[in-house]
């Protein structure tokens, strides 16, 4: 199974944001992890259409957008334009979960789900999990960079890797929060396909992001 590794530029340095991204540019395998924050689901803001606009056209890599947002419908249309490859919007967001997977396979090549760790996989309907092309299961709560793993979410990478191998599915499973050489190897193992790493791979001292990159894959 090849292992994609999603580094999350909420841990980039913002006042060199080209170079950071150029050195990410000649590593292989990688999507740019994009954290959309709105200061309301999340008590938190980060960066908009603006600052993406900029990053897709250095960037080499595909870009993956995780809305953290209280009306995830309100940035499909206005995030089309920017490059991105995948929308992840959290289901505790949304109230019309399969018309929202809808509007957004209009417009992306890839669409996904985000659970919170609270969040249980059953709540979620056996028809959606044919619809989407990524599950991203939180590891940390949503918010902040350089918060510690949860390890329960294991247990729900192996419980979601069962549910795709029964119905012989294949979407992503994605995992963000905490993610660094200690337990990226579990995950692998329980099923994870996509690793999302800010805090470890951008605190390397030489910016040897490779070399970080590599321990986790």
């Amino acid at each position: 199974m090849s292992i994609t590794i999603s580094p999350s530029l909420l841990s980039v340095d913002f006042l060199d944001l080209k170079t950071e991204i150029e050195r990410l540019n000649i590593i292989d395998d990688l999507w740019l992890h994009l954290d959309v924050m709105d200061g309301h689901f999340v008590p938190n803001l980060t960066f908009g259409e603006p600052v993406l606009n900029k990053i897709k056209t250095i960037s080499k890599h595909k870009l993956d957008a995780h809305f953290m947002v209280t009306n995830p419908e309100h940035y499909a249309e206005s995030f089309k334009n920017v490059g991105l490859h995948n929308f992840t919007f959290h289901w505790e967001a949304v109230d019309h979960h399969d018309r929202m997977i809808q509007q957004l396979k209009e417009i992306y090549p890839s669409v996904g789900i985000s659970l919170n760790p609270s969040t249980p996989i059953s709540l979620i309907p056996k028809y959606i999990w044919s619809k989407i092309d990524l599950v991203l299961l939180m590891s940390v709560n949503p918010g902040f960079g350089g918060q510690k793993f949860i390890p329960e979410v294991i247990d729900k990478v192996i419980e979601l890797d069962l549910i795709r191998h029964s119905n012989n599915l294949n979407f992503q499973i994605q995992v963000d929060g905490g993610i660094n050489d200690q337990n990226a190897g579990y995950l692998i193992q329980a099923g994870a396909s996509n690793l999302v790493a800010g805090s470890y791979i951008f605190s390397e001292p030489n910016k040897d992001y490779a070399q970080r990159i590599n321990k986790i894959r």
